[in-house]
């Protein structure tokens, strides 16, 4: 649609045909306004180019491009295409290019926490009573353990909500915690006095488990939080200790129906068994008598002060039958440590089952059982056990050696693989962070590289590490003067450096970093150089993409508000809105028309009020589809052609099919434009108003203080069909009456069915003329939609009472 305008109907008038000049003049200059702004994108990535390749600034980058232009006896454009072509052939920034935005995704995520600290699945129950262990050590409330609880136990046993009650001196029961209750429940059952039927107060006087499984029967004997069986089926009430003088009592309330199985059961126990330690610590009752005031506990411990390793001294603790149900920790060396990396003496008074859950029912714990009983030495052979830190299950070897001592043993370990395990993790560690560790000794002139700078350096490990004499021959030029005063910084002042520079490789130039630290003598001389490298190219590419998109769409934006001021003020000219209504064939006519409250293009909604040379007047609006300058193009050349039609005397139908057939013959490959319009005739002899519609909304008629939409005359959109037909209605006004036509904006809401929107006018118009806004009926209905996605056009045609 650019070029000269297309033909219209006959008997246009020149005024029309010079208004149609001027579109299609504002349309070339958008279509300049485009190529140029194109044409700059180009240049700008072409100079992000140089700038990454070569190190220079914008300036120089322009320079660069000029004398290469002049080179190869070509235009600066040519050269910016040679420079962007050769940039995806021979993967500049050592990539084929600028990394794709799945590639920068996927480069990105390798240095994720959440990636390397997602937990792995559990592995049965004792990888349960590890992940609780382990995150025992980080809470500090009994609400915090409850919570933990629910978090360990929710998926794999389905508790969904943990409450832990205090036993006071008066017999009552205290909530000291809980997680999974909402505010109301956990208030209301905030404190239980010493009543009857009560689970809790059950497991804590008789010294055990209360297991509720049967909701109706459970609810006959016992009063249950939450109701019967309200949101958990089966509850568990498990007091602590188990046995002996409980004062704190764990309830498990599970979504799940049924009976507790044996090892659910046995889960409980223990999960609530771990946690009587942190609750104690936390402020619960009953806190246990600590072991300092026994002399040989003291001894040992004094010992333990000076040893090295780690070694732990045990006391039995027994149940009414005299079975060792577990250990107490009585003094530790500084050496020790348990899964949940407490140390030292923070696992004194701790249990092993706490310390250390999964080594019961083991070789190990059968083996301290021995020892405890026969009083001879237990040495265990080498045997794996499996640990979780972090949530993510570990095997290491140990050997452990158990010595009676007193009624209690003194238990010592060894594990073997310590080194294997952090040289895995520091391999893994270099892998994923793309960097490689380095070491020069300056005495003996002897350096070391790990595996992955190799792979960094794109070398062939035959050939050894590069000597730092050797390294400035693979620098890029430029980089050389700024890592040349790094290097001597760091051998001469012995400062730390952190320096990116850049190398050639087979593979193209590769953005890195060298990070390191000098260890000197008593004088004060660098003797030794450690550090890493890493290979930062693929966050380089990353930027580099990143820029020339914000370049992209800085021009864009441009463009757009471009076309934006210049369609509104083709709009603005076009489509003049009145100050004031207007007085046409003794009709009062309001007019009102505001743009859409998003976006950034202009609408093509429009209006026509005019007086026609036989003393009669045409009314019309209408709506091209789409928004911006090609629909105020098309609004324009429809306003102007229905125009100089109807003052030629055409009927309206034939006004209709006249726009319908230009919309489709001026349709492009690329813009093809559909419109819907209403157009009436008013004789001022009759009060008679002729008109037609096509594919538009029903005229709103106002009479006798109610509103009712016309009944339509056939009439599709135009541009849709070239054999649509269009009829002719009639309405006689009364005075007094109000006809108001109006495009889709001012009833469309989102979400919303358009009948709804419909009444929602009619009320509120029938409203307006009631209130006496009879002469600015348009302008107060525009008022009434603050916020609107689309523009609003309306014309009010209302014939005074007194005429």
């Amino acid at each position: 649609m650019e070029g000269e305008p297309p033909s219209l109907a006959d008997g246009a008038s020149p005024q029309v045909l010079a208004l149609a000049k001027v579109v299609a003049r504002l349309r070339a200059e958008v279509a300049d306004l485009e190529a140029g702004a194109a044409a700059a994108a180009v240049l700008e990535r072409a100079k992000g180019v140089l700038m990454a390749r070569e190190g220079v600034s914008a300036d120089e980058a322009y320079e660069l491009l000029q004398e290469r232009a002049e080179r190869h006896h070509c235009t600066p454009a040519e050269e910016c295409w040679l420079t962007l072509g050769a940039t995806g052939r021979t993967a500049a920034f050592g990539t084929a290019g600028p990394t794709p935005p799945a590639q920068a995704e996927a480069a990105a995520s390798l240095f994720s926490t959440a990636r390397y600290s997602a937990r792995a699945p559990d592995r049965g129950r004792r990888a349960l009573l590890a992940r609780l262990a382990e995150g025992l050590a980080a809470t500090s409330t009994a609400s915090e353990v409850a919570e933990l609880l629910r978090q360990v136990l929710g998926e794999a046993e389905q508790v969904d909500a943990v409450m832990i009650y205090a036993l006071t001196a008066s017999g009552s029961l205290e909530l000291v915690g809980h997680a999974g209750s909402d505010a109301a429940l956990t208030e209301q059952w905030s404190h239980i006095p010493p009543l009857a039927g009560v689970a809790a107060l059950e497991a804590l006087n008789e010294q055990r488990p209360v297991w509720l499984e049967s909701p109706q029967a459970d609810a006959e004997r016992y009063l249950l939080i939450g109701g019967s069986p309200g949101p958990w089926p089966s509850r568990a009430w498990i007091p602590l200790p188990e046995p002996g003088p409980a004062t704190l009592a764990v309830g498990f309330f599970r979504t799940t129906p049924g009976p507790f199985d044996n090892g659910t059961r046995g889960l409980l126990r223990r999960a609530a068994k771990l946690c009587e330690g942190p609750l104690r610590a936390a402020g619960g009752p009953g806190a246990p008598e600590p072991a300092d005031g026994d002399e040989s506990v003291a001894a040992v411990q004094r010992i333990f002060d000076v040893l090295s390793g780690p070694a732990v001294l045990l006391t039995p603790l027994r149940s009414a039958d005299g079975r060792v149900e577990d250990f107490r920790i009585d003094a530790a060396t500084a050496e020790s440590v348990d899964v949940a990396g407490r140390r030292g003496r923070e696992l004194v008074g701790r249990r092993i089952l706490e310390t250390y859950p999964t080594v019961a029912g083991t070789d190990l714990w059968d083996g301290y059982l021995d020892a405890l009983t026969t009083g001879t030495v237990y040495d265990g052979l080498p045997f794996r056990y499996e640990e979780a830190a972090q949530g993510v299950p570990y095997e290491s070897v140990y050997s452990v050696r158990a010595a009676p001592l007193d009624g209690r043993l003194v238990a010592c370990w060894t594990r073997h693989d310590t080194s294997e395990r952090e040289a895995r993790r520091l391999e893994d560690l270099q892998r994923l962070g793309n960097l490689g560790w380095a070491s020069w000794n300056l005495a003996t002139d002897t350096i070391t590289w790990s595996d992955q700078v190799y792979t960094i350096f794109v070398r062939d490990r035959r050939l050894g590490p590069m000597t730092l004499e050797e390294l400035p021959a693979h620098l890029v030029p430029d980089d050389l003067p700024r890592l040349g005063t790094a290097v001597q910084r760091l051998l001469g002042d012995g400062r730390a450096i952190d320096q990116p520079f850049r190398i050639s490789t087979a593979h193209g130039v590769r953005h890195l970093r060298i990070v390191a630290e000098a260890h000197k003598d008593a004088a004060g001389t660098p003797v030794e150089v450690h550090g890493f490298f890493q290979d930062l190219t693929a966050q380089r590419g990353t930027e580099i993409a990143l820029r020339e998109s914000e370049r992209s769409n800085l021009v864009q934006r441009g463009m757009l508000k471009a076309e934006r001021a210049l369609a509104a003020r083709l709009q603005e000219t076009l489509l003049p809105i009145p100050e004031q209504s207007l007085d046409l064939a003794d009709l009062c006519v309001d007019v009102a028309y505001v743009p859409a409250d998003t976006g950034v293009n202009v609408g093509g909604d429009w209006y026509s009020a005019i007086a026609l040379p036989d003393g009669e007047a045409l009314f019309v609006v209408g709506d091209v589809a789409g928004h911006g300058l090609t629909a105020v193009g098309t609004m324009a050349q429809l306003r102007f052609t229905a125009k100089g039609m109807a003052i030629t005397g055409s009927r309206l139908p034939v006004v209709l099919s006249r726009l319908n057939a230009l919309l489709l013959h001026t349709a492009t490959e690329s813009y093809s434009a559909t419109a819907t319009m209403v157009m009436g005739r008013y004789r001022p002899e009759d009060h008679r108003l002729t008109w037609v519609r096509a594919g538009h909304l029903p005229p709103l008629l106002i009479r006798d203080g109610e509103g009712r939409y016309l009944s339509q005359p056939e009439g599709c959109l135009l541009g849709a069909s070239f054999d649509a037909p269009y009829g002719q209605a009639s309405l006689d006004l009364m005075p007094g009456d109000h006809l108001v036509l109006y495009t889709d904006g001012l009833v469309e809401v989102p979400t919303e069915d358009l009948e709804e929107g419909l009444a929602r006018l009619a009320a509120g118009a029938v409203g307006l003329v009631r209130d006496g806004h009879d002469r600015s009926l348009a302008r107060r209905l525009v008022e009434g939609r603050p916020r609107h996605r689309d523009d609003i056009c309306v014309l009010d045609i209302h014939l005074p009472p007194d005429t």
